[in-house]
């Protein structure tokens, strides 16, 4: 087993990563950008190592300067954690060089199933339905106008390589095609370094199905159950839930069967997730592609399961066998995760950025919280805006739900715009609360994504009352400290002028934007 592990990432990934290094006896190293120097995934490192930049494309995507930073801290070996550098087979395979142990597929494996479209040929050669697409292509390009003629609009456009719902558009008409994947090409590019694009034939509002998988050297591949991914916005999981609640014991093993056989069909290794579009009209299942590392959804499969997926990923790259059987996969109880975005779910899912001014997350039985921040942490402009996932496990989906409508009610973020009150109004839902959802949930629920579906008048009614009195007390909190000196709430001293420095909350409300 390793003694050194340096982790390319940042947030809660790492984090998370470096919890069960440390649990292990393995020491964590992190790796940080000039933003998140300072940030949790580096004072829960044992040791770290600054890269100079802000972007992305300077630090987190720049091989060269993280292969350096491990053979500088002796590292024995490097988690990839999830997006960035996780299926980018040439970091792989600069690790190999550098004779650091990559925790994670081969490069060769990484390279067939982490690009979409050979992980399509991968599942046509196992006996696995996909979803029909064109080969690579630019604007203009024959294959495009072949792939348009037969299957006509709407299309997707999608990123070669990647995942996230990065580098995908959903075009509607001719006249869009062009733009859309240049956007997506250019999206694809900043996010993986691969802008490389391709056309899928558009199926109306799935569901979304992944399989989760564990192989090791000796080809030994099991399935831990499946998730259910279909509630998202721009293409991208926010609410995921295990087991799904409309797979038939039947269709449950069918789906998982395939994904077990694409796995050993493509010599897969570590942990890897094979995910499908399920038609709920007729059960018909199709394959969609391999996310050839460990997914962010991955704490709702440990919940039901009992296992540390990050731990089994570190036994398997180190070259330990997978002990365990596929009967030895018992799930129990149910469990749904939330992700917590700083973004505004009311305009647009815009991203919000700022100082996290208050940062109280919910505890109590069932709950887990994987986070990446912390309070008076400043959110920036250069990364993803996740700030952490909630997940509550319990005996029955009823009291998950359950559970994770109270937990949601109790977290307190200030600063910055969260998605929150999005993430309640989704699980309080009824046709979610009965399993009748796919993946345009939020499309085809506009009350879900109005904050304030028909409001009496401000200031009429206990409504405006609340949000008068929510907004000035937020922005009072905004102005004290962000790590009290007492227990006790701060005094707030008497105004008798309307300054705009008076401590007051009724004095500072104004225009203030509820945080």
């Amino acid at each position: 087993m390793f003694s050194k592990v340096l982790v390319a990432n940042r947030g809660e990934i790492a984090v998370r990563i470096n919890q069960t290094l440390r649990a292990m006896g393995i020491a964590p190293v992190a790796v940080y950008s000039e933003p998140d120097a300072g940030a949790p995934h580096v004072t829960t490192a044992e040791q770290s190592v600054a890269l100079p930049g802000n972007t992305a494309e300077e630090t987190y995507l720049n091989i060269p300067r993280i292969v350096q930073a491990a053979l500088d801290c002796g590292a024995e070996a490097i988690h990839p954690g999830y997006g960035f550098l996780s299926e980018n087979p040439n970091f792989a395979r600069a690790c190999q060089e550098a004779q650091i142990a990559f925790i994670g597929p081969s490069p060769e494996s990484m390279e067939l199933l982490g690009d979409k479209l050979r992980s399509k040929d991968i599942a046509l050669s196992a006996g696995v339905p996909v979803v029909p697409s064109s080969p690579e292509c630019l604007p203009g390009d024959p294959a495009a106008e072949e792939f348009v003629e037969r299957w006509g609009f709407p299309l997707l456009v999608k990123a070669a390589a990647g995942g996230g719902g990065r580098g995908m558009r959903l075009v509607n008409r001719q006249s869009e095609l062009d733009s859309g994947m240049e956007t997506a090409s250019r999206e694809a590019q900043a996010a993986f370094g691969d802008g490389r694009v391709f056309l899928e034939r558009y199926v109306a509002n799935p569901r979304h199905i992944e399989v989760q998988v564990l192989a090791d050297g000796s080809g030994h591949t099991i399935h831990l159950g499946e998730r259910e991914c279909s509630i998202q916005r721009r293409h991208q999981k926010i609410i995921e839930e295990t087991p799904s609640p409309i797979l038939t014991p039947e269709l449950r093993q069918r789906i998982c069967d395939a994904a077990v056989a694409v796995a050993r069909t493509a010599g897969y290794v570590n942990a890897g997730t094979a995910e499908f579009l399920l038609d709920s009209q007729n059960g018909e299942f199709y394959f969609l592609e391999m996310n050839a590392r460990l997914q962010v959804e991955h704490p709702v499969t440990e919940a039901v399961v009992g296992l540390d997926m990050v731990e089994w990923q570190l036994r398997i790259a180190s070259g330990a066998s997978l002990t365990l059987q596929q009967q030895d996969i018992q799930p129990r109880g149910h469990a749904i995760e939330c992700r917590i975005y700083a973004e505004d779910p009311y305009r647009d899912f815009v991203p919000s950025t700022g100082t996290l001014l208050r940062w109280r997350p919910p505890s109590g039985p069932g709950l887990r919280l994987d986070s990446g921040v912390a309070e008076g942490q400043e959110v920036s402009i250069y990364y993803d805006p996740m700030l952490a996932k909630l997940t509550a496990w319990a005996p029955t989906r009823e009291l998950s739900l359950r559970r994770m409508e109270v937990a949601l009610s109790q977290f307190l973020a200030l600063g910055v715009v969260t998605n929150i009150p999005l993430l309640r109004s989704v699980v309080r839902h009824p046709q979610f609360q009965r399993g009748e959802y796919d993946t345009g949930f939020l499309e085809w629920n506009p009350a879900v994504t109005d904050p304030h579906p028909n409001p009496p008048p401000e200031g009429e009614g206990s409504r405006g009352e609340t949000r008068m009195m929510t907004r000035a007390l937020a922005a009072w909190a905004s102005r004290q400290p962000t790590s009290p000196a007492s227990p006790q709430a701060p005094a707030i001293p008497a105004s008798t002028g309307s300054s705009r420095g008076s401590a007051s909350p009724w004095q500072a409300a104004g225009e203030q934007r509820l945080p």
